[in-house]
């Protein structure tokens, strides 16, 4: 028997990303090729790239020089949100033999055997991203414990910072049959948590079909979806991976409050904490409406980690506005931060803006919220030392170690057991250890 041909996969930037990667690599998988880690020299490899900030552009070049060192006659296939924007300047890459774009990335083994190794510029295949107008479903399998499920794509929003709706186009889902159907699937690999993802989750329910250039009203929202979700036997834990404050509706919030499955946890993008740069950034809400969002969590679930997105240095942050963010933030009943530098990204209205901020500026402000998170993170932990809570056991990095996530997504650490792995057990939250972790103790095992 031939040894079949070899696959190996990277993937930058988001959880949907990771969910789509999963998803072709067992398209190869079914059309008999082996997957290798990146490491082992593969036949082919694909990069999944990311757009979000300039970093993520440098580092898909890192990746392709990586990946011909590992195997300098492999096959290099670049996808993603960045080969969607800019496929012309990918092809150039030395060593780039293909970049698909969105509406192609999922077709790839169409494109495989007709590769050839050749000196200059890879091949394009690239439509326009209105032609990105399909759901195809996706999940990440792999990591027995957790699996991102992708139940929306693409964005109505019109953010003058992004461009994801360039990348993946318009809002589209899947239909709540077809994801219960996938989280049933991902419950029989023996996952004990699924983490919904997409671009803009909460807006969930917009079809695919078009009739006469209009999209028929949704059918479902994303209320209808957690709640058929919630009825899915023998998965442990749903956790939804973040949600725009303006669709986090009292309606959610109270369900998720009541949910055995559905984990106190919720993660809003907030940007800003100044009401005039929310406006330049064309947010869909202002500060008041984002703090009455966590205050409505926090009253009717006191114990839910709440999770911050927020961008420094957006064009014409003033010292003043800055400064009534971070106050605004550390005034918030929140648990942590996820901070990002704004970088120019062309063909976006930011980017026109005369008023960019000094990077040394960015940087500095960046520094000062991660601070801040850090804080608020302690601060959060801290509540429960001494509690008991429900943890998801899993492999870490450091031997003798396990780690997890409780319900509440406080990170623990305790003595290694092989047999708890992808297991659920009540701990005992006992102290921060130096790596910013709680160590905790085994209380009992659940079934």
């Amino acid at each position: 028997m031939a040894t079949p041909r070899s696959v190996a996969f990277y993937t930058l930037g988001c959880k949907l990303n990771y969910s789509e990667s999963s998803s072709i690599a067992r398209l190869f998988e079914d059309a008999g090729y082996l997957e290798v880690s990146f490491q082992d020299g593969a036949d082919i490899y694909v990069i999944n790239t990311c757009s979000v900030t300039d970093f993520a552009d440098r580092k898909c070049r890192k990746v392709v020089r990586q990946a011909l060192k590992h195997r300098p006659n492999a096959f290099v296939v670049v996808i993603g949100c960045y080969a969607q924007l800019k496929p012309q300047e990918i092809a150039d890459i030395p060593g780039v033999d293909l970049v698909l774009g969105a509406a192609e990335k999922f077709r790839l083994l169409e494109y495989i055997d007709d590769l050839s190794k050749a000196p200059g510029k890879g091949m394009v295949r690239a439509g326009e991203v209105r032609e990105a107008n399909e759901f195809v479903n996706a999940f990440s399998f792999g990591d027995r414990t957790r699996s991102f499920l992708k139940v929306q794509d693409g964005c109505n929003y019109k953010c003058t910072f992004c461009t994801i709706p360039l990348a993946r186009g318009a809002s589209r889902s899947d239909t709540v049959e077809n994801v219960v159907e996938n989280a049933r699937r991902i419950a029989d690999m023996g996952v004990q948590e699924i983490v919904l993802t997409g671009v803009n989750i909460g807006d969930f329910g917009n079809g695919t079909e078009v009739i006469e250039g209009v999209r028929p009203k949704k059918e479902a929202l994303f209320i209808d979806l957690i709640r058929e979700l919630d009825k899915v036997e023998n998965v442990s834990r749903f956790r939804i991976s973040s949600i725009e404050p303006n669709l986090c509706t009292d309606e959610i919030i109270e369900f998720v409050a009541a949910s055995e499955r559905f984990v106190p946890h919720l993660h809003m993008p907030l940007q800003s904490g100044n009401n005039k740069q929310l406006r330049e950034m064309r947010r869909r809400y202002n500060r008041e409406l984002y703090a009455s969002r966590v205050a409505r969590i926090r009253e009717v679930m006191p114990h839910a980690c709440i999770g911050v997105d927020v961008i420094v240095g957006f064009p014409g942050e003033t010292e003043g506005d800055f400064l009534e963010t971070y106050r605004f933030i550390n005034e918030l009943d929140v648990s942590y931060l996820h901070v990002f530098t704004y970088s120019e990204r062309p063909n976006t209205p930011a980017y026109e803006r005369a008023d960019h901020v000094d990077m040394g500026e960015r940087k500095r402000r960046n520094k000062m919220l991660n601070i801040l998170s850090d804080k608020k993170r302690r601060h959060f932990y801290e509540q429960f030392l001494g509690e008991t809570r429900q943890v998801l056991f899993e492999e870490h990095k450091t031997k003798g170690l396990m780690s997890g996530y409780t319900d509440n997504y406080i990170r623990i650490e305790a003595p290694y057991d092989p047999a708890l792995i992808n297991t659920r057990g009540q701990v005992e939250l006992q102290q921060i250890n130096d790596s910013g972790h709680v160590g905790a103790e085994l209380v009992e095992v659940m079934v």
